[in-house]
């Protein structure tokens, strides 16, 4: 290790050259910090970049651990074969993985995180700018080839969609590996309600500690024993220069300006993408992979879904295989194949394994669109209509209403997009509607998959706020309704109003015997028997009294079937090749 005059720190580990805080100029003046890690040899490479806030110097193993270890409990692998982990930071590339196949790594300390010192805010625009400028330094480094990819997960994934829309010229493509897009809908607001309890574990844990100049924190630097937040700052100044993503969420009930300057402009993103979603990562990253593969303009765009947790999938030995098949062939032209890989790699679930095949569009050309007809008298699911009107009632605050089908007669699966027309009333001027889809066994029992979370996550959720009802025909489909939650409807006591709710899109088969089930109620899921935190919802919960009081969304619900009513859960059926 040796240190060169410009504050850059140098170190040789074999065939890996580590460039350490790294000086990034920034078009308005200012500068945030890198990591660089390349071949130690001379040659063009392709870098990707990543850009983080939770620390360019943090240990996983570390200041992660208790997410890491589950990983290496279920997992050993990923740091075996080529990998010690000795260089892991969160939820980024593992450089023992990509350096030696012939890439660089560019991990970049967010402003006012890390080494990078300014004002944080998250997602802002300002801070999409400070990702576009570092993809063009990169791009332009004497050992760069100019083709700069993009991968990471979670917050590093999200950033790659804000990046794209700008479109910086050396961005030649990207895997934005579980990453959310629309900033309302998949993260802060599901369906018009505050999923704060994620926000504040967020800004609490996570943020808040890897702060620049937070000489509190307890993550130290791997390098140096150091802690990795930089020169220390008067602990006065901390607060003002973060800006709190909590209260925000609170302050923003709409989808106004706030959240409009975070997602991206679809038809701007034009680069070509492998987007990977994760099936069980409800109240966050699955709508997001699905809607930016919809609707961004890219011509060369791949869907991909997987299943286990939110912390391993990007490091699981296939998951490498397949991020540089795509980047091997985009970022250094090798003809692999790539250009002939169907567009969607879907992972399809089925309690008594998983398969994995490929398929050409979403939603699928051959899906059955399916209505299975809700009644209240017999608390069922059916495709044939009730034969009279009824109404199931629930206290808000309650466990709900399940309602189910009968033993499926054959195996079924559903993949693609879900949706609930339903008939509601409430005795309060507000309601909340939390749907919950499962499927049971023949002896009960409910089955469940390790979520991106959550180890037991039901087959998928929806959410809406009845006042916030009104859709988009423009934008809507049967399958798939838009809110654009711009407005407050009035809800009446009393009164009966038809919504449509959109439920994340799954995959699933349901074998012969087994049962399918809606659950709906007025707060997050949750089974009773289970203790701890987490109870079927994960961490994304949505519990704030400030955006539900109970003088409000505390009331006696109901939901109406039959006749006029005809509330039904629109299924997307895939019969068999």
């Amino acid at each position: 290790m040796h240190g060169a005059s410009d504050g850059v720190t140098v170190i040789e580990d074999g065939d890996i050259l580590i460039e350490k805080d790294v000086p990034i100029p920034l078009a308005d003046g200012h500068v945030v910090y890198c990591n660089v890690f390349r071949p130690n040899r001379d040659g063009r490479v392709p870098p990707i970049v990543v850009f983080t806030p939770y620390g360019k110097d943090s240990d996983v193993a570390v200041d992660f651990k208790r997410y890491w270890d589950v990983v290496l409990r279920d997992h050993p692998e990923v740091v075996r074969d080529g990998s010690s982990g000795k260089y892991l930071t969160w939820e980024v590339p593992d450089p023992e993985r990509w350096v030696p196949a012939g890439y660089a790594v560019v991990v970049v300390d967010a402003r006012g995180t890390g080494k990078s010192p300014g004002f944080y805010e998250m997602m802002a625009p300002l801070q999409t700018r400070e990702y576009y400028d570092g993809i063009e330094w990169a791009g332009t480094q004497p050992w760069s080839n100019g083709k700069v990819g993009l991968l990471g997960v979670s917050y590093l994934a999200i950033k790659q969609w804000q990046a794209a829309a700008l479109q910086p010229p050396h961005l030649a493509a990207m895997i934005p590996w579980e990453g959310m897009f629309d900033h309302y809908r998949d993260f802060y607001r599901h369906g018009g309600i505050y999923s704060s309890f994620f926000l504040k574990l967020l800004w609490d844990t996570q943020i808040a500690t890897n702060q620049n100049g937070n000489a509190a924190t307890p993550y130290r630097d791997r390098f140096t024993g150091a802690v990795s937040t930089g020169a220390a700052i008067n602990p006065d100044m901390l607060p003002g220069n973060l800006a709190n993503v909590y209260e925000a969420g609170l302050h923003h009930p709409f989808d106004d300006a706030y959240f409009k300057g975070r997602t991206p402009v679809a038809e701007r993103i034009t680069v070509p993408f492998l987007s990977a979603g994760n099936w069980g990562g409800l109240g966050l990253h699955l709508r997001g992979n699905v809607e930016a593969f919809e609707r961004a303009a890219s011509r060369q765009k791949w869907l991909e879904m997987h299943t286990d947790t939110h912390f391993a999938s990007m490091y699981l030995p296939d998951a490498v295989v397949l991020q540089r098949r795509f980047f091997d062939h985009f970022l250094k032209g090798e003809d692999n194949g790539w250009d002939r890989q169907p567009p969607l790699i879907l992972t399809v679930r089925d309690p008594r394994g998983i398969s994995r095949r490929n398929e050409n569009e979403w939603p699928l050309a051959r899906t059955q669109w399916t209505r299975y007809y809700l009644d209240a008298g017999a608390v069922t699911l059916s495709t044939d209509k009730p034969a009279s009107a009824g109404k199931a009632e629930y206290e808000a605050f309650g466990s709900g209403v399940t309602l189910r089908s009968a033993p499926f007669a054959a195996d079924t699966e559903f993949t693609g997009p879900v949706a609930a027309k339903l008939f509601v009333s409430s005795s309060t001027a507000d309601m909340d509607l939390f749907l919950t889809l499962r499927v049971f066994d023949p002896h009960g029992g409910e089955v469940t998959f390790v979520g991106a979370n959550d180890p037991k996550a039901p087959v998928s959720q929806g959410w809406l706020r009845v006042s916030q009802r009104k859709i988009d025909p423009a934008r809507s489909r049967p399958d798939k309704p838009y809110h654009p939650h711009d407005e407050r409807l009035p809800v009446v006591p009393g009164e009966t109003y038809e919504v449509d709710v959109e439920i994340w899109p799954t995959s699933i088969v349901v074998p012969v015997g087994y049962t399918l089930a809606l659950t709906i109620a007025g707060k997050d899921f949750e089974r009773p028997e289970t203790q701890g935190l987490m109870k079927g919802s994960g961490i994304f919960l949505h519990d704030d009294p400030a955006d539900r009081p109970g003088a409000l969304f505390g009331g006696s619900c109901a939901i109406h079937t039959g006749d006029d009513r005809a509330s039904y859960l629109l299924m997307p059926l895939v019969p068999a090749r």
